[in-house]
């Protein structure tokens, strides 16, 4: 009876070891924060701090005087205001074409096979394309498409491209192709995988075609993370500064120029605040992105997982 009244104790006894105290757990909590207490303070020295200044300078008036609404009622007028208006119709276009089209060739990608040499050519191009930008790709453009380019002499017998149009909206437009297209393959391609092969057999075995595959299986899953690369485009788009403004000069009204300007020194008196004021639009706008792309991808890992 000993033994047995030992045995059925000894689980009891070993799911009390087994249990941490309370010292333990406060021990083992603190622990995981203080893993993520470096991430923390980067976060909130190198985004939370200059966002809060941003945001005090944006209604201040000239030289720190009383808060005013004068920099944000500014903001919002006249050509700033047509810059804002340029540069949401930029962004939106520079997300939609280059969504379909990276689309399309992460597809192309996707139906490939693993080994394939192309494949793995053009995910390795894809990223570094994606992350050349700034002045080296303007001067690209400028060297490849402008009136004395290389390229604008193969096709000015074709009448097919204007050189003036490089430094104007469209030629900020084509140049944010060539690093937009890339960014859209690398970030849908992970989807595309998700996409699980069983749901694809299940459908061709109840008699569905391709087009009610992607109508009613595909189409729906991939919908949530297409939707987010999109967004991240838009973001892209919008806060790119250094190609649009080496490539143009700052003679077209985008709202990242503007902004340049502004904190440059070109402002006339009583508006020094207003670079500050466009900053805290861009921000409040690219905060609504990342709140809409974190809803949407949170749609998308519930069959993405």
């Amino acid at each position: 009876m000993a033994e047995v009244a030992t045995a059925a104790a000894a689980p009891e006894a070993q799911a009390t070891r087994a249990r941490p105290g309370p010292l333990t757990r406060i021990v083992r909590s603190a622990l995981r924060w203080l893993g993520v207490l470096p991430f923390g303070v980067y976060v909130a020295l190198g985004l939370g701090a200059p966002t809060v200044a941003i945001a005090i300078a944006a209604f201040q008036g000239s030289n720190n005087n009383a808060a005013t609404l004068s920099n944000m009622d500014a903001a919002v007028h006249g050509t700033y205001l047509t810059g804002l208006e340029n540069s949401l119709e930029l962004s939106l276009v520079c997300a939609i074409l280059p969504g379909i089209f990276g689309l399309l060739i992460a597809y192309a990608i996707f139906t490939a096979k693993r080994g394939n040499v192309l494949r793995r050519v053009v995910i390795t191009a894809s990223g570094v394309f994606a992350n050349f930008g700034g002045v080296p790709l303007a001067f690209l453009f400028i060297a490849s498409l402008s009136t004395t380019g290389v390229v604008t002499g193969w096709i000015s017998s074709a009448h097919i491209w204007n050189p003036s149009d490089l430094y104007d909206v469209r030629g900020i437009f084509l140049a944010y192709l060539y690093f937009q297209i890339p960014l859209m393959v690398l970030i849908v391609l992970p989807a595309l995988e998700g996409l699980r092969p069983a749901w694809r057999e299940a459908a061709h075995n109840m008699g569905a075609s391709n087009w009610q595959y992607w109508r009613y299986v595909g189409g729906p899953v991939l919908f949530p993370s297409f939707l987010g690369c999109l967004l991240l485009l838009f973001g892209t788009s919008l806060s790119a500064y250094a190609t649009a403004e080496a490539l143009t000069g700052g003679t077209v009204s985008l709202i990242s120029i503007q902004i340049g300007a502004l904190l440059n020194g070109n402002v006339i008196a009583g508006q020094e605040n207003l670079g500050y004021a466009l900053g805290l639009i861009m921000i409040v706008i690219i905060a609504v992105v990342m709140i809409l792309y974190t809803f949407v991808q949170r749609r998308a890992a519930r069959w993405l997982r």
